[in-house]
């Protein structure tokens, strides 16, 4: 009988963190994903073939010539859902943007009429050669997701981008381009902001709020599986940074506003999840405020902080998609088409807020309003579900020229 499990081929390259790619492994087979490994002949070194055999169920091997009976150079790409290859060494990108078959996995990429996903690692020099980097474009232009790598501690004393992206946040690539959205934001960039803006009272203290960030780094990560080079303007968060997005971490509004605005200048579409605070304290108090017995404390006065969303309104720049969220708390679709009209962006996100409500849950609900009068009911749900409501809607209204 024929398995309705999502079918995986996992490719391995050789690189030392072929080791880490066991526990992507055991994330897929222990969520119900049929997987096969083909490494190449070289990854064996790094991580045997028992291992990769013993944690998927299958046999393993990197030639072409083992099981010639079952055509599995052909096979494998053919049945494939999903081609997903940790760690993608410059060899194998150069090799697979070259169209080159020598072994069973490059075969296998060949055949592959399936989503395709490579995540490089590899020191950063290679990471950075304009040979790679063409490999990579070409790969991208085909279709093909890249992830970007993180950046961190390589082999030896060596360290910046070129680390292969945790595990957990490979696999959360793998469960959303199987779940569908295809590589349809492949060649753009975006801007997403998330988080709770932090303004210093001094040293000690702040104004905050309850964000917790979960909403924007959803959206992060769906846009990394649909093909968006994604940049994260995170304020505040204890989130681990999803794989293949670039993460700029601020604190305040001021902080933020100067990111964002840097970072969108020549970005398709950015999305406003975070948080950010609308006042902060005139002053900052160099040393902490002291409680004096028998007297009340001094009124903070407040000023208020930069309107990012709107500023974004006013900068865009042609064919440019803004998203703003709109975090109410009593008549919320009134307050959000009120915003909506006095934002100047494309969609607003409404959702309504409060003590476990929505901040810090992994749930969402909300309506997406949009600039040309429509609205988009979207149910109680993940806030995946969300993210992915909110790229479809933004990927309907960007223009074909705008791909970079």
């Amino acid at each position: 009988m024929t398995s309705l499990k999502p079918r995986v081929v996992l490719g391995v390259g050789a690189g030392i963190a072929a080791y880490k790619v066991c526990e992507l492994l055991r994330r897929l087979t222990e969520s119900g994903h049929d997987v096969r490994v083909v490494p190449t002949a070289e990854a064996l070194r790094f991580v045997g073939e028992p291992t990769w055999a013993a944690l998927s169920g299958h046999p393993v091997s990197s030639e072409v010539w083992d099981g010639v009976c079952e055509v599995p150079h052909v096979r494998l790409g053919q049945e494939a859902d999903l081609v997903f290859v940790a760690p993608a060494t410059a060899d194998l990108l150069a090799k697979a943007a070259h169209g080159l078959a020598g072994d069973l996995l490059t075969n296998t990429l060949l055949t592959a009429r399936c989503p395709v996903v490579f995540a490089p690692a590899m020191h950063t020099e290679m990471w950075e050669h304009p040979a790679t980097r063409a490999n990579v474009a070409t790969l991208r232009s085909r279709g093909a997701i890249v992830v970007e790598p993180a950046s961190g501690r390589l082999t030896g004393r060596d360290t910046g981008p070129g680390r292969l992206p945790d595990p957990a946040e490979l696999f959360e690539i793998a469960r959303r381009v199987l779940a569908g959205g295809g590589d349809d934001l492949a060649g753009r960039h975006v801007v997403v902001s998330a988080g709770g803006t932090r303004e210093a009272i001094d040293p000690v203290r702040f104004l905050g709020n309850r964000s917790s960030g979960l909403q924007g780094y959803a959206l992060a990560r769906t846009a990394a599986a649909r093909g968006a080079r994604v940049t994260l303007v995170a304020a505040n968060t204890a989130l681990p940074d999803p794989a293949g997005v670039t993460v700029v971490r601020v604190g305040s509004a001021v902080e933020m506003r100067e990111a964002v605005l840097d970072a969108s200048a020549g970005a398709d579409a950015v999305v406003m999840a975070a948080a950010v605070a609308d006042f902060r304290p005139s002053g900052y108090r160099a040393s902490k405020i002291k409680k004096a017995e028998g007297a009340e404390p001094e009124p903070i006065r407040l000023v208020k902080n930069p309107d990012i969303l709107a500023e974004l309104g006013t900068l865009r720049r042609p064919g440019q998609v803004i998203v703003g969220f709109a975090a109410e708390t009593d008549d919320v679709l009134a307050n959000g088409r009120a915003k909506l009209a006095r934002k100047g962006c494309d969609l607003l996100v409404v959702n309504q807020v409060g003590e476990n409500l929505t901040f810090g849950s992994p749930d969402n609900e909300a309506v997406v309003l949009g600039a040309d009068g429509t609205s988009t009911d979207v149910p109680h749900g993940t806030k995946e579900a969300l993210a992915g409501v909110v790229w479809d809607l933004v990927n309907a209204r960007l223009k074909p020229d705008a791909t970079a």
